[in-house]
Formats: C-alpha cells, sequence, structure tokens
C-alpha cells in the first residue's frame, strides 16, 4: 500500500514502523472474514481493513475525530486478523502506533478517562488482592455484572517443597493470583512431578500489557523494565542460578513477554536483556512434549475417566498472538485425556480480551455467547482454556466449569 507520512512522523520510530507495516498490505480484506467486530457490526471500519485505512489516513495528516477513536477501541486485539493474512501485515504492532497518535489528539470524554485510569492503575496494584478478597467475601449481594468479574474463592492447594535441578522461573501475574491462585499452583506441581522446580521472582509484577494497550505506553515499558531487572539475576549469562525457560501459563501475558524485545528494541539499555528474555519465554503449552514421558506413567486411569470429554477453547493470545494452536489438545490426547476444539469456529475470540469485557461490554458478551454456544455443542464436562480473562469471562456465562488446562492435569495427577 502506497504510503505518504505526514512530516512530523516521517523521522519518528513510530512512523517508520507503521510505514513498513502499511507497505505490506494489499488491501486483499482476506482479513475481514475473521474479525470478529466486523461479523457482528457489518462495518467495514470496524474490520482490520477500515482500521487500517483510518491509521493510515492518520499518519499521512488527517485529523482524527472521535469516531476514528471509536472504531479502534473496538478492536479485540485478537490477531486473528494476522493468521489469515497472506502478506505478514503486523496489524498488532501497527493500531498500539494508531491508538497512540489518535489519543492524543483526540480528548475522551472524562467517565472513559476515569475508568481507563482506574484499569491501568488498579489492575496492577497491590490493592487488587484486598480487594478482590472483599469482593468475593459479599459476592452473594453483588449485583450480577459485579459477580461476573468476581470468581468464588479458590484453595490453591500446597506449592511442591522438592528441590530438582531443572528450574524455570514463572510469572505469577497481577491478577491471577487473587482470581484464580490455582493456576500457578497447579502449575507447579504438574512441573515438580516431571522433575522440574518453578521459581518466582517476586520483584517481577504485571507484564505491562494492561497499560501498554490503555496507551500508558511509558507505564508499561516501565514495568517491563522491572521485569527484566528482577528476571536478569536468573538468566544472566554468568548466572549461579540458571532457569531454563521463563513459563508463562496466562497466554496473554507471554505474549507480551516475547514482545519485549519489539517494544524496548531502542532502548539502549534495556533492548539486549529485553531480547535475551523474549527468547527465553515459553507458554506453559510449549513444555508440554517434553513433559508427556515423564508424566504419563503417573496419570491415573480412573481420574482420566471421571475427567471425561472435555473442550479446548484457545485463546487468541495463543493461537494468533503466539502462533501456537493444536499443541494443547494433541499432547492432552497423547496423555489420555478426551478432549476436542469446538466445531465451528475455534479461531473467533470469546469477547474477554483484556479489559475489553469491561470497556465494551455489549460486544464482548454477544461474542461470549457465541463462543459458548459452539464449545458446549458436545456438551462436554469441563471448558478448558489456557488465560485467566478468558477463563473467567467464559464461566461467567457457563454453568459448564471453565478451568486451565493446568488444572485438569494436575487433578489427574493427585
Amino acid at each position: 500500500m502506497q504510503t505518504h507520512l505526514a512530516p512530523q512522523y516521517q523521522n519518528t520510530p513510530e512512523g517508520r514502523e507503521a510505514e513498513a507495516i502499511l507497505r505490506k498490505c494489499v488491501h486483499c480484506g482476506f482479513c475481514t472474514a475473521t474479525c470478529p467486530t466486523y461479523q457482528l457490526l457489518g462495518d467495514e471500519l470496524d474490520g482490520p481493513r477500515g482500521r487500517i485505512y483510518l491509521m493510515k489516513q492518520v499518519l499521512e495528516g488527517a485529523e482524527p475525530t472521535r469516531a476514528t477513536q471509536q472504531h479502534l477501541d473496538r478492536c479485540l486485539t485478537c490477531r486473528n486478523c494476522e493468521s489469515t493474512c497472506p502478506s505478514g501485515v503486523q496489524y498488532g504492532h501497527l493500531v498500539d502506533i494508531g491508538r497512540k497518535l489518535v489519543d492524543e489528539k483526540v480528548k475522551r470524554p472524562w467517565g472513559e478517562r476515569w475508568v481507563r485510569w482506574a484499569l491501568k492503575e488498579g489492575l496492577p496494584s497491590p490493592w487488587f488482592a484486598p480487594a478482590m478478597k472483599l469482593g468475593q467475601a459479599v459476592r452473594g449481594v453483588l449485583p450480577a455484572a459485579l459477580q461476573a468479574k468476581v470468581p468464588a474463592p479458590q484453595n490453591a492447594g500446597a506449592w511442591p517443597q522438592q528441590v530438582h535441578a531443572r528450574k524455570v522461573l514463572m510469572l505469577a501475574g497481577c491478577v491471577q493470583p487473587a482470581m484464580l491462585p490455582n493456576i500457578n499452583a497447579a502449575t507447579a506441581r504438574v512441573l515438580d512431578a516431571a522433575g522440574i522446580q518453578t521459581l518466582i521472582a517476586p520483584e517481577a509484577g504485571c507484564c505491562g500489557a494492561v497499560k501498554f494497550h490503555l496507551n500508558d505506553q511509558d507505564g508499561g515499558m516501565a514495568q517491563m523494565r522491572a521485569n527484566i531487572d528482577a528476571w536478569w539475576p536468573f538468566v544472566a549469562p554468568d548466572s549461579d542460578q540458571p532457569v531454563q525457560a521463563i513459563v508463562m501459563n496466562a497466554s496473554g501475558c507471554g505474549v507480551m513477554v516475547k514482545d519485549y524485545g519489539h517494544v524496548l528494541r531502542n532502548d539502549p539499555a534495556y533492548a539486549a536483556k529485553a531480547q535475551r528474555i523474549s527468547e527465553l519465554t515459553r507458554d506453559l503449552s510449549e513444555l508440554l512434549p517434553d513433559l508427556v514421558p515423564s508424566l504419563k506413567s503417573k496419570l491415573k486411569p480412573q481420574k482420566l475417566a471421571q475427567a471425561g470429554q472435555q473442550v479446548f477453547h484457545p485463546p487468541c493470545t495463543l493461537q494468533h498472538g503466539q502462533q501456537l494452536k493444536g499443541g494443547v489438545e494433541k499432547h492432552l490426547g497423547e496423555l489420555g485425556f478426551a478432549v476436542q476444539t469446538a466445531a465451528v469456529e475455534p479461531h473467533l475470540c470469546c469477547g474477554s480480551a483484556g479489559t475489553y469485557s469491561v470497556l465494551n461490554p455489549k460486544i464482548s458478551y454477544a461474542l461470549r455467547d457465541r463462543k459458548l454456544g459452539h464449545l458446549q455443542a458436545s456438551q462436554p464436562k469441563a471448558i478448558l482454556s489456557a488465560n485467566v480473562g478468558c477463563i473467567t469471562h467464559l464461566q461467567s456465562g457457563s454453568q459448564v466449569p471453565v478451568k486451565h488446562w493446568v488444572e485438569a492435569l494436575d487433578e489427574a495427577l493427585r
């Protein structure tokens, strides 16, 4: 696509990156066929091709409007379009740039600014855990909309204490320990059963995705640098306590951490370290091929039988952001589980998309109900996923239990 950047963008890192991405786009429209918001709304400007056109206009000097901002806001950043695109357009990076430029020129209404500030400051805050605990204590009297955001309290069980020669780092996450603590504990127990010790660097916090995608990119990058500092003693070439990988059991965090090298590429103090972190980062499912031989003999047949037929919802951050498809179902099947994906639209977003369900609830819940209809068609005993946001979002509309696939594996081992 021919692009002529406005003078104010010609010699900026954002302008140069956006121009390179735009030049790859041939405007073919394949992306619209797999865009959830285009399918729901039927508006060209609520699909990737239309949004690319809007961002191109802004980069060429056109003045963005409130409508421009809203069309970009309605994008889930599911990156399904990237999986479909025959030209390799990096739409996710482009929309981060476009949103930043538009927000610099279009002032949001006060209410929107307040909600966005509360989300980006509140979710990664140390106050999130006590607030969640309070919400769980009074969950029964909360309005339905709030109940959907407050899962019932979990007993996470014991963290394994055995020391192993093989070690991995794990990001605990900002909301997961308070909302669904069993995911982290189950991960540690499953890895322990395979002879791998799970370490957590206490100074590591939010991966940076919440702030970065709510246009506080400086705040998000500050969190990324803090995590790199926390992890560096474990991953530096001369480390005396080296780890094999940095494991992510929330695919939304994983796709962000794998992008540290790109986001911080222009930071002379952190570029090389960020690249090292990205190279070491693995989604938990990427360890499964190595875990299968160690775990297969330890699984209880009666537990597998009790688990019954289960259906896997691959989060967009796993299948499109990280391009990891089919691994969870394949390797759980090798372990004896009966797991399949939905027969219809397994590629479409469930509507969670980080903070999207708060900011765009009507679209989000329409996508959730559409996704649940496909997932529940096979009448599974449980719905499995790989991201805390998807799990809580789907559970808010389902009577069928929704959990992380590692929890199902942990249950079969215990």
